[in-house]
């Protein structure tokens, strides 16, 4: 017999070792690992961590066999690995009803549970009883599984256990916008059960979807219905979260050693270089001891300090546990690997010493790694004193497997037993390598002969939609019904892919289907999602922002092809051209560069070599895919408006299976005609006026619905009401309408025999209105009396429901660019952003918080973690309370602010909670200011101009920038009320570039009777000197000041220096609130929910310009901090200082021989006009005076040496 070669004598010591530590624990049964002798549960994310070892030794052993035994010994050792990933399988498919659940509802009561029952796979405790959501250990499990599998493992056997993987791969990419409990189970860390959005989850999702995207999970032994498919879109939202959110790691968390599982093996989640180094050396820094990590600051669990009898901590009690912290050694196991995989020989050396000095040794020899090392109870003062002076015990679980596993895989990689690429055969180490250049290649299309043509006049040669034949293209709500099909299975009663909108990266792909190949056209182009599609300038933007989207996230193989329709709503109204706008993007398409993109633009057919292509297996024939399994299904999908491209089908009769569910698709959103034109020639009185109000309405409704009303006589004089649409008045008192006729113009409603409304008479009138506006009012009047699918029988016509009626109103308003009408409409058909639960995490992400409604609190909502996308619609309409335009306007915003904090996110620098409500206000404030028109003409014209206006007028006040707003002529026979304005950023001197050229301002249409222009703290009418350069300057630092405030934003590191501050004194009193400096005890400075805190109590200030003079007084105040002082008193009154320092400024005005308006006081917080429109610094600046006011408030506690204060 062969002697053993010194290599395998060290192999067998390894599986003596993993024999005795780890596989002792495994059930013959299951396959699972239990937690330990006394503990018998099997968690997910430790089992898996603990096999790691096994699955590596496995490995080591075949490539070193010597003998046949080796050989035997690896085989067994693989088959240990499968079994417990079959028996992790297991828990999971008993649970297959909360991963269908989950999909819809991510709620954590639907979610997959943490741990099992190591004998029998059943759960251990109940739903709502332990932290279970923790998107991260699903994640791991499905990255290894790829990972395994991928290096020769086969532990998936059936088509149906292919299913429910799929189906797995659903629950985790909706990551990024699910708050869950996190790699430590326990969420917010004070530990009361509060679900946060995690780094570590978001990133180990990511992970785990790249890994399994495309692989086969029978192996090699497989075939087409056994690879699983990833959409690119739901990896790149996880990436981009994750990058917002890193070094970060949650709300409540600053940095966590958890991380490290992200930013280097097994994840290697991210690619950004520096950012790996900044989150490595962050935890370097902040949660290195003698004896490992911390977890993360103030990190309760286990310490002398913490009481076991209870699970939660009380806010407070934090502060107890900083610098006592338990050191786990496990994460110098990671940073050993971490090394290895670096190539970085010196931090190798360095940590295998360091583990080498806290390892156990038992009295047989055997390696084992403690769980964690805390300050023994007697020693916590002096640990408190000089931390990491103290030598600390090993605590906990003995070995701590998790730990135990990494320790041998680390040491078998640092002793070259086994490669790199064995542990990582899919190579998600790489994954930081260079990025290449990406060219956007983009077809135009024209959807119909008649817009081809137009182009050619132009010199622009494009196909038409037909002229691609063979290629089909179709819209991208196609290809969201084709993958609902995607992991379906009746025999586990799996749904398949929840109904989620398709990104552009999805969407720029070619697809072969069933041997056809299919390109589609991008979700932004589909107009019967959300109005924005109708908005032609809005569309370029949109392009320019996917475009250079495509150019920085495309990782595929092959160039992005991007489809660009040409529809009959890019024309301008007359029909008789194209759109200037978009000539001019296609102009700048064919120059090679577009937005920052480089772009090459040609015929579909040229592209198909140069493509990336993505074959749909699992919609062929030979599957079991039925596409019509069910006649409800497909019908069911948000879309419901109007169709695709009709000219791709070619002859009827050769359609397949595939041609008849499209057609049936698009069918059931073809556009059909049923609303009479809106009559020009009414003769008597119009049945509805332009004004009346939604209270009206209502009080009608309630009396059609029996309940007792105020008397009202059925036709009501509408001069008491403002309109609903006009009922918004953002800025001051209800406008008074001038007397015209108003007795006559009153509301007559048609009654029936009973008294009551005569709805069928109701559906006549649709044919006298002369307005769609008032069409869309006896639309609403009946969509809430009768409900949306009441059948009108217009014309005689069954089947004609209001939904439909209001649905071909919203597409007559959208051709004619009334945008006020199609918001309404949009609010009474409940329209959402398709990816509005996006945008609200892109904002959370980004440590943004939101709030919706308008303030004070009941009515204004907050937003702290992603919710699922109805229970956001809900919210969002509840805010809004009566007024559904409010709602839709709230969700453009969303949408334009996630838009700016993707691209442009210095625009938010400390912005900490954005209030959609104020931002709204502000809006309408500013376009009153501008206009000089009253509020109500300010409110109406604000939901009346384009997406692309209220984007950039959104712009405008983020960015604080001086902008102007000019009125332009109408046609005369545009139905709209409204005036049209245009906004303009402001030149040097103040003019806008029409006025700097000579062009006068074109009068108000509108007569106004002596209306000022005013504001929510209505300032002083502007006298005659308006008109001069000095009236121009007027008001500038009172505007600045109150757009700070309305959104929030503080000087840069402000919340840290509150803290600093709070901890020398009782707390600040703001405006009669208090802000405690008990709040240090429980949160650090760096922490958001620090700054949220803050944030709170700064809010319940109603004056945005009132609250920005306290903030800069706090913030004169910080700078107390940094001198040797102990202690600044007890509470500190801000608001008395802000007034100390307004009666200075008022005595110094006098004195100077100010008179009369100068010294006029705001009403409500009695500071001066003058102050709060005075420059912070300079010898006359608000800085100068909060100093002086501080000086005499603190007078005794401050040093008496004179320059301290300076």
């Amino acid at each position: 017999m062969r002697s053993r070669s010194n290599s395998g004598v060290r192999l067998d010591g390894y599986a003596r070792l993993v024999q005795r530590t780890i596989l002792c624990h495994q059930n013959p049964v299951t396959g699972l690992l239990s937690a330990g002798k006394d503990h018998k549960d099997a968690w997910v994310r430790d089992n898996i961590y603990s096999i790691l070892a096994v699955w590596g030794l496995g490995m080591a052993y075949r490539k070193n066999a010597d003998r046949d035994e080796d050989k035997a010994k690896a085989y067994e050792l693989e088959q240990n690995v499968v079994k417990l990933m079959r028996g992790l399988l297991q828990c999971m498919m008993r649970q297959v009803d909360k991963v269908e659940k989950f999909k819809c509802t991510q709620s954590t009561k639907d979610c997959l549970h943490a741990k099992y029952n190591s004998a029998t796979c059943a759960t251990v405790v109940g739903d709502d009883q332990w932290g279970h959501l923790q998107v991260d250990a699903t994640s791991l499990y499905l990255l290894f599984l790829a990972q395994m599998t991928a290096s020769g493992l086969r532990i998936i056997f059936t088509l149906d256990e292919v299913a429910f993987i799929q189906n797995l791969v659903f629950y985790i990419e909706a990551a990024y916008k699910v708050a869950d409990y996190g790699i430590w189970e326990r969420g917010d860390k004070t530990n009361q059960g509060i679900p946060e959005l995690n780094a570590s989850s978001v990133g180990m999702a990511k992970a785990a979807l790249e890994a399994i995207d495309e692989l086969d999970l029978f192996g090699a032994h497989g075939g087409h219905k056994s690879v699983i498919h990833v959409l690119p879109d739901e990896v790149e939202h996880c990436q981009s979260i994750l990058y917002s959110m890193l070094p970060r790691a949650s709300t409540s968390k600053e940095i966590d050693a958890g991380l490290l599982s992200i930013i280097s093996y097994p994840a290697f989640a991210v690619e950004d270089l520096n950012l790996v180094n900044v989150t490595k050396s962050e935890i370097i820094s902040k949660l290195q001891g003698r004896y490992g990590c911390c977890r993360f600051l103030r990190d309760g669990y286990k310490t002398p300090r913490e009481d076991p009898s209870r699970l939660h901590y009380d806010p407070a009690e934090l502060k107890l546990f900083e610098n006592i912290e338990c050191e786990w050694p496990v994460f110098w196991t990671y940073f050993l690997i971490d090394g290895v995989f670096n190539e970085d020989k010196i931090q190798v050396q360095e940590y295998r010493e360091a583990l080498e000095g806290i390892l156990i040794r038992d009295k047989n020899g055997i390696v084992l790694m403690p769980e964690l090392y805390a300050v023994p109870p007697e020693k916590v003062d002096e640990e408190y004193e000089n931390p990491h002076s103290v030598d600390r015990v090993p605590v906990g679980k003995l070995p701590h497997l998790w730990g135990q596993s990494l320790y041998i895989l680390s040491c078998l990689l640092a002793e070259g037993f086994l490669a790199l690429g064995e542990i990582d055969p899919l190579n998600r180490r790489f994954s930081t390598g260079l990025k290449r250049d990406v060219v956007v290649q983009v077809t135009v299309l024209a959807e119909s002969n008649q817009i081809k043509t137009l182009l050619q006049d132009h010199g622009i040669n494009v196909e038409s939609i037909a002229d691609t034949h063979p290629l089909r293209v179709q819209p991208a709500r196609i290809l969201s019904n084709l993958y609902t099909m995607l992991g379906r299975n009746k025999n586990m009663k799996l749904s398949g892919r929840p109904h989620r909108h398709i990104g552009v990266l999805g969407t720029s792909k070619l697809y072969d289907i069933r041997n056809q190949i299919f390109a589609f056209t991008p979700q932004f182009t589909d107009q019967h999602h959300f109005y924005l599609a109708l908005d032609n300038q809005m569309i370029v933007e949109m392009l320019k922002t996917e475009l250079a989207y495509l150019t920085s996230c495309w990782r595929m193989t092959g160039r992005p092809t991007l489809m660009f329709p040409i529809t009959h709503t890019m024309l301008v109204e007359d029909g008789t051209d194209i759109h200037p706008a978009v000539l001019a993007t296609i102009r700048k398409l064919e120059d090679g560069y577009f937005g920052g993109a480089r772009v090459k633009i040609g015929k579909l057919s040229e592209f198909l070599t140069t493509s990336s292509h993505t074959y749909l297996s699992f919609l062929d024939p030979d599957c079991d895919v039925k596409l019509f399994d069910d006649p409800s299904e497909g019908r069911n999908s948000p879309d419901s408006e109007y169709g695709g491209y009709p000219a791709d089908f070619c002859e009827k009769e050769s359609q397949d299976e595939l041609d008849q569910y499209i057609n049936e698709v698009l069918q059931s959103t073809a556009l059909k005609s049923y609303l009479p034109p809106t009559s020009k020639t009414a003769s008597q009185p119009s049945v509805f006026s332009a004004d009346h109000s939604t209270k009206e309405i209502l009080s009608i409704m309630a009396k059609t619905k029996g309940l007792e009303v105020p008397a009202v006589s059925m036709s009501l004089p509408t001069k008491v009401l403002n309109t609903h649409r006009k009922s918004l008045n953002l800025v001051d008192n209800p406008h008074l309408f001038e007397a015209k006729q108003d007795s006559e113009n009153a509301l007559h409603l048609p009654k029936d025999a009973e008294g009551d409304l005569d709805c069928r008479r109701l559906v006549e009138q649709l044919k006298e209105c002369p307005t769609l506006h008032d069409q869309a009012d006896i639309l609403y009047i009946l969509h809430i009396l009768k409900g949306a699918d009441w059948d009108t029988e217009l014309d005689g016509q069954y089947g004609v429901t209001v939904h439909c009626l209001l649905n071909e109103l919203y597409r007559k308003a959208g051709l004619n660019q009334e945008w006020g009408l199609i918001r309404y409409i949009s609010g009474i058909l409940k329209k959402r952003v398709e990816v509005l639960a996006e945008a609200c995490t892109d904002l959370l992400s980004h440590h943004k918080q939101l709030t919706v409604g308008l303030p004070p609190e009941p009515r204004e909502k907050i937003i702290t973690t992603p919710l699922p996308p109805e229970e956001l619609t809900d919210l969002i309409y509840e805010a809004s309370g009566q007024d559904i335009s409010i709602a839709v306007l709230t969700q453009e915003i969303i949408m334009y602010l996630a838009m700016y904090v993707r691209s442009q996110p210095s625009l938010f620098v400390e912005m900490l909670r954005l209030r959609i409500g104020l931002i709204i206000q502000v809006m309408a404030t500013e376009l009153a200011r501008s206009l000089k028109c009253s509020g109500e003409e300010a409110s109406e014209s604000l939901m009346n101009l384009s997406p692309f206006d209220m984007k950039n007028l959104l712009h405008h006040i983020l960015s604080g920038k001086e902008f102007g707003v000019e009125r332009s002529l109408r046609p005369v026979d545009s139905s709209s009320s409204s005036p049209a304005i245009s906004i303009h950023e402001m030149g040097h001197s103040g003019a806008t570039k029409t006025e700097r050229s000579g062009i006068t301002k074109l009068k108000s249409e509108m007569k106004q009777k002596g209306s000022t222009p005013s504001s929510p703290t209505s300032t002083s009418p502007t006298g005659s000197s308006g008109d001069t350069s000095w009236g121009d300057r007027k008001g500038q630092w009172l505007r600045r000041r109150r757009l700070d405030g309305a959104i929030n934003r503080v000087p840069v590191g402000f919340y840290e220096k509150v803290w600093k501050i709070l901890q020398k004194c009782h707390g600040l009193s703001i405006d009669g609130y208090v802000l405690p400096s008990s709040t240090t005890r429980e949160m650090t400075p760096c922490e958001i929910k620090f700054a949220v805190h803050v944030e709170s109590v700064l809010n319940h200030v109603p004056q945005p310009e009132y609250r920005q003079l306290l903030v800069e007084a706090i913030l004169v105040l910080t700078f107390l901090s940094d001198i040797e002082v102990n202690s600044i008193g007890g509470i500190i009154h801000v608001d008395r200082i802000v007034h100390m320092a307004n009666d200075l400024f008022l005595q110094e005005l006098k004195a100077f021989g100010a008179t009369g308006s100068i010294l006029e006081k705001d009403v409500a917080t009695g500071i001066c006009h003058f102050f709060y429109d005075s420059a912070p610094s300079g010898a006359y600046g608000t800085m100068t005076y909060l100093t002086k006011a501080i000086i005499i408030y603190l007078h005794d506690f401050l040093p008496s040496t004179g320059c301290a204060v300076q």
